[in-house]
């Protein structure tokens, strides 16, 4: 069975506020006579769900071509956290043990992507350094951050870079059951870009 984790991608998508919304611009129309059909994309790199490159958060760090493909491809846990809006996830928030690589975590705090609502629940810094410890490589989130709205100076991504860990943001995870899964959520070779969007699913196993 297959969870499509991706938010669908139209102009209702939100996206960060002053980032460039998805827009669709039709070259060739077959429904105006033409031979064929030809669209153009214009779009933030960092839309729906995406996958972070370091390149995003540190200076001079490797862009997301140079992403670690094995990251973003295989088994990961699904968990649900009940965290209030605009608080940051502690280690106190996490039940049981976290025994994968790959952690995706489903806040419900950012339930309509077709809204942007600001008081999102981001991640505590020291979070990532207790996941890191734990052998967790790459944390998703279903939020537009890993940090607060409010957080200009990036704390959290600052952690992921120093713990050389992998961040996927905007993922649909309310519909899907705590749990294990293979996660496929692979991003585009985007040579000097500071983010891929990618078709996230998951896979039960």
């Amino acid at each position: 069975m297959l969870y499509d984790i991706t938010p669908p991608i139209s102009s209702d998508l939100k996206v960060w506020p002053g980032d460039t919304p998805p827009r669709r611009e039709v070259l060739l129309d077959m429904s105006q006579g033409d031979n064929l059909t030809l669209s153009t994309l214009h779009a933030t790199v960092h839309l729906g769900a995406h996958a972070d490159a370091p390149s995003h958060y540190g200076p001079g760090a490797t862009s997301i071509e140079a992403a670690p493909l094995q990251r973003y491809l295989g088994p990961c846990r699904v968990i649900h956290v009940a965290v209030d809006r605009g608080t940051r996830l502690t280690a106190g928030h996490l039940s049981g043990r976290i025994d994968t690589e790959r952690l995706l975590i489903a806040t419900g705090t950012f339930p309509d992507p077709a809204y942007f609502n600001e008081d999102f629940a981001a991640l505590e810094p020291d979070l990532v350094d207790h996941l890191a410890a734990g052998g967790v490589r790459l944390v998703g989130i279903d939020t537009p951050s890993v940090d607060l709205f409010c957080a200009k100076d990036l704390p959290v991504h600052r952690r992921f870079l120093a713990r050389d860990m992998t961040i996927l943001e905007g993922l649909m995870l309310s519909s899907v059951p705590e749990g294990e899964y293979e996660l496929i959520a692979l991003p585009l070779p985007l040579v000097g870009f500071d983010a891929s969007p990618v078709r996230a699913v998951l896979r039960t196993m």
